[in-house]
């Protein structure tokens, strides 16, 4: 019997174990460690910190899910992981050995990057975790109460921005019901080279329909910018201005979790982890890492830095790949490796209206520089498919569904997206994240 660990019951680790338990036999043990007791559907954090929705709309009580699925679920933090012996040690003084580990904790958040960054002894607020959610929520009801300054944005490093667009255009939505919108200044500061970049150059139609929309509903947008530092009243950018805050919202930059950044050759200098196109670890053949804790390189340099974006359908490919190369290397499946083939498809709500970016795959082919296609399309019915995804992916954590055969089918026959592909040559050759 085999004991497979899971680290973290996000977006990636929940249907990563739904995955493993569907693919291995009954034998093998497939446990969860998590530190937080329920499931958070991250994208809908948005909603929350505006206001819009409620935090137990997007939330599912982990145990009664593990208990329904078969999965051992252990709720407590882990503090340190040792690779070689395969042992990880727990903040509540335990310890769990295993036979294979799949690592998808997710970001810590480097909010220390930025003088007065942050919600803890910081000035600004984020929507990056749920206590982070709500928050902002608070504070938001408070602005409503006298708009203002408000200031959306994201820190140098940060691969995530879609988040950032969602909040300052909802946010315009809500003051425009509310017929408070001659009364609030709405600015997007962001590190992307322009408008609408998010992490992936070249997306056609991306920087103009995003631009158009801003410029429409009145943002005044300052692209390949650094905050450099915030003050309860005012951010700071590195070529000397500073704007003035009643609000802020700037998303930080990310790091792994501090124990992968604790334990030697596990992570990068920024505690992401490389993995080969397996998505197994180049040093330690028991260790596997899917979501934002990879180390994927940015393929550019740009003026102000950025990561690469690894949103949440990335990060279930990840995890596909992840629990099919576990049941390969278990002799539960006789076929060939996989990779997840990191095709990209993010629904954007932007108020009454949204954008479809599609990035097939995200990372262009090294020896052309080229996608299959890519491309930004706009309409109401944006928000429509993203409620709806939304609704589709709670249900599925319900049922222990990770990435059932029709929604592979959807993606293939409405986008022309695939999830994973099979690895062509070994997965010993080149590492990702080179």
């Amino acid at each position: 019997m085999a004991h497979v660990v899971v680290i973290g019951a996000g977006l990636g680790g929940l249907p990563t174990a739904y995955e493993l338990r569907q693919l291995l036999p009954p034998q093998h043990q497939v446990t969860l460690i998590s530190d937080q007791p329920k499931f958070t559907f991250i994208p809908g954090l948005v909603r929350v910190g505006l206001d819009v929705d409620p935090l137990d709309h997007f939330q599912l009580d982990l145990v009664p899910l593990a208990q329904r699925h078969n999965v051992a679920l252990v709720k407590s933090k882990v503090t340190a992981l040792d690779p070689q012996a395969r042992r990880i040690t727990l903040e509540n003084g335990e310890t769990l050995d295993y036979d294979y580990v799949a690592i998808a904790t997710g970001p810590s958040f480097a909010f220390d990057a930025i003088p007065g960054l942050g919600p803890h002894g910081g000035y600004t607020h984020s929507i990056c975790s749920p206590s982070h959610a709500l928050h902002a929520r608070e504070a938001w009801l408070q602005f409503l109460e006298t708009p203002g300054s408000l200031v959306v944005g994201a820190a140098p490093g940060a691969g995530c921005f879609g988040p950032a667009y969602e909040f300052i255009l909802m946010a315009e939505q809500i003051l425009r019901k509310k017929g408070l919108r001659d009364r609030a200044t709405l600015t997007l500061v962001t590190p992307e080279p322009y408008v609408g970049h998010l992490g992936v150059s070249g997306v056609k139609n991306a920087e103009r329909l995003t631009t158009a929309l801003l410029r429409k509903r009145g943002v005044d947008v300052i692209a390949n910018a650094a905050i450099t530092a915030i003050s309860p009243d005012s951010i700071t950018l590195d070529d000397g201005r500073a704007l003035s805050q009643q609000y802020a919202m700037v998303l930080p930059a990310f790091r792994g979790a501090s124990f992968i950044q604790n334990t030697p050759g596990l992570g990068n200098e920024r505690g992401f982890i490389p993995v080969l196109p397996s998505y197994q670890h180049p040093d330690f053949p028991s260790v596997y890492a899917l979501g934002v804790g990879v180390s994927l390189s940015q393929p550019e340099q740009f003026r102000v830095p950025i990561g690469l974006p690894k949103s949440g359908q990335m990060t279930e490919a990840m995890g596909m790949a992840v629990s099919h190369n576990i049941a390969v290397q278990l002799g539960a499946l006789q076929k060939p490796l996989q990779t997840p083939t990191l095709e990209a498809i993010c629904f954007a709500e932007f108020g009454d209206t949204g954008i479809l970016y599609v990035a097939a795959p995200v990372l262009p082919d090294p020896a052309t520089g080229k996608r299959r296609y890519s491309y930004a399309v706009q309409g109401k019915w944006v928000v429509w498919g993203k409620a709806l995804f939304e609704q589709y992916f709670m249900t599925k954590m319900r049922l222990g569904a990770a990435v059932p055969w029709y929604e592979r089918l959807g993606l293939r026959a409405i986008f022309g997206v695939d999830l994973v592909k099979p690895i062509a040559a070994s997965p010993q050759e080149t590492p990702v994240s080179a």
